[in-house]
């Protein structure tokens, strides 16, 4: 074969390679997009050195991702954080729509990371705070940045509010919640219901700065937000719950924008965290103490009844798979709901809902271990009774401050329709309830405490007294004179000036 043929042959073979090669990686590309492994949104706003190494370093950046995160957990493992913080910065760059990088970064911040500092005082976790937070920065400000439409990252912000925030599990917990109240108050001021209006049409220079603080600092969209507490509120938006929804429903809002690269499972879990976060809020998701005089406290939000079971009804509808489980959730829920409207006094709504509970579930048990406790065989105030002694013998906080409370409401009550023995039985019952659980949570007082009784039962004094929000007047007039206090003096209209200074000053506004 002379050299001239074997030249022609040895093209003829290269070009073919090359088309075959041209197929298979048309074959590839289809497999990545179908996966969701190919992104074509641009890096908008990206830094140079980002731009920069998604397009010089091409394949290579995984190899060097890799070789970095060896090197980070190394340095964990180590409890060399700042370098390893430096180094992980380095790898969301390499890899900035890889979204397991973000949310493995901000979780190693806010689980691993932050737990590794104790307090700076007593009560005071700045140290765990900054970590935290920076966990959720991470994936709100920059993770989201360049993956506005990846569901995990914003499973993963929601989930930061939800648990993280939310819960008690961690010893800082009262302390994130306090610095997250404080950042949202620059926001949505002092009063519980927040002034979105303000925020989505914005006329005044106060209005403008606050919106400015919502986009630009916390990156939320005051459409959003408003549609949110529309169809769920109202909602407390200086607690970490209403972030947890907020982010659930934005996540959901940005799956439908790109539906084709969405697993199925990721919906499910973002649709979980709405309802499970309206059933904390409405456990929960009422401040009743000024920070600024001393610290605030929860209480049950008991106006989102319906939006949360709701929620849990169009859940079970979207989720075959585990209709069963929330459909157990719905009727717990359903139960409290129940308990904690009579408790608080609001027995019409409490017998509505009873009823509804019954025709839901007439053949499920509504007491523990109380083998004819069917929905047919309880009036409501012989079930309520039953939870109240049932919850004494529990340590679920949110669920005994609720009893207390209610038990203090209604023996004041009584007290204004000169039933003294009545209301020195409910105060007597108050008093019991709140020294057994106290004395069952012995040694976690600071995690799941109470205030002192007499704080709990001067706060519902004070709300009940409150010219604007409590008792009618003429029921005021005879709880005074029962307890032997002053006649009140009337609150005259203030000035404009005044009344922005008694905002600032002024616990958050609360039914009784």
């Amino acid at each position: 074969m002379n050299g001239r043929l074997k030249k022609v042959l040895l093209l003829l073979l290269a070009i073919a390679l090359l088309a075959g090669a041209g197929r298979v990686q048309q074959a590839l590309n289809r497999d990545r997009d179908r996966l969701g492994l190919t992104h074509t949104e641009p890096l908008e706003n990206a830094p140079p050195v980002l731009a920069f190494t998604t397009v010089a370093l091409g394949g290579f950046r995984g190899l060097i991702s890799n070789a970095l995160w060896i090197r980070a957990n190394e340095l964990q493992d180590e409890d060399k954080f700042f370098e390893m913080m430096q180094l992980a910065e380095w790898i969301t760059k390499l890899e900035p729509h890889f979204a397991q990088v973000w949310v493995h970064q901000a979780w190693n911040m806010s689980y691993n990371i932050s737990v590794k500092f104790k307090e700076n005082a007593p009560g005071n976790y700045a140290d765990r705070w900054r970590w935290v937070k920076a966990g959720i920065e991470l994936l709100r400000d920059q993770g989201l940045k360049y993956n506005p439409h990846d569901v995990l990252i914003h499973r993963e912000l929601a989930w930061h509010f939800q648990h993280k925030l939310g819960a008690n599990l961690d010893d800082g917990n009262m302390y994130y919640k306090q610095q997250w109240f404080r950042e949202m108050g620059r926001v949505f001021g002092t009063n519980r219901l927040a002034d979105m209006d303000g925020l989505v049409n914005p006329q005044s220079e106060e209005n403008f700065r606050r919106l400015n603080l919502l986009t630009n600092q916390y990156k939320m969209d005051p459409k959003v937000l408003k549609e949110v507490e529309t169809k769920y509120g109202p909602l407390e938006w200086r607690l970490p719950e209403a972030h947890a929804i907020y982010w659930a429903v934005q996540g959901l809002e940005r799956a439908r924008l790109n539906e084709r690269k969405i697993d199925k499972e990721m919906l499910i879990q973002l649709r979980r965290v709405i309802y499970q976060d309206l059933q904390l809020s409405f456990q929960r998701g009422r401040l009743e103490f000024d920070p600024i005089v001393g610290g605030f406290e929860f209480g049950p939000n008991l106006d989102i009844i319906a939006n949360a079971s709701a929620a849990y009804e169009q859940a079970m509808e979207e989720d075959e798979k585990m209709r069963d489980h929330i459909k157990t959730a719905h009727r717990n829920m359903l139960r409290d709901a129940v308990y904690f409207l009579y408790t608080a006094d609001r027995t019409r709504e409490a017998q509505q809902w009873f009823r509804y509970l019954g025709e839901k579930h007439p053949d499920k048990l509504l007491l523990e271990g109380e083998t004819n406790s069917f929905p047919r065989n309880l009036t409501l105030e012989d079930y309520c009774v039953a939870k109240v002694q049932e919850d004494v013998k529990e340590t679920s906080r949110d669920r005994i401050k609720s009893a207390i409370q209610g038990l203090l409401i209604r023996a004041y009550r009584r007290l204004v329709f000169d039933e003294e023995a009545a209301a020195a039985n409910l105060q007597l019952l108050a008093r019991r309830t709140y020294a057994s659980y106290m004395s069952q949570i012995k040694g976690n007082e600071a995690r799941i405490g109470l205030p002192t009784y007499d704080e709990i039962k001067q706060s519902v004094l004070d709300r009940l007294l409150d010219q604007g929000r409590g008792l009618p007047p003429l029921y005021r007039a005879i709880l005074r004179t029962k307890l032997g206090m002053p006649a009140e003096v009337p609150i005259s209209a203030p000035s404009t000036n005044a009344a922005s200074a008694a905002v600032s000053a002024t616990a958050p506004a609360a039914k009784p």
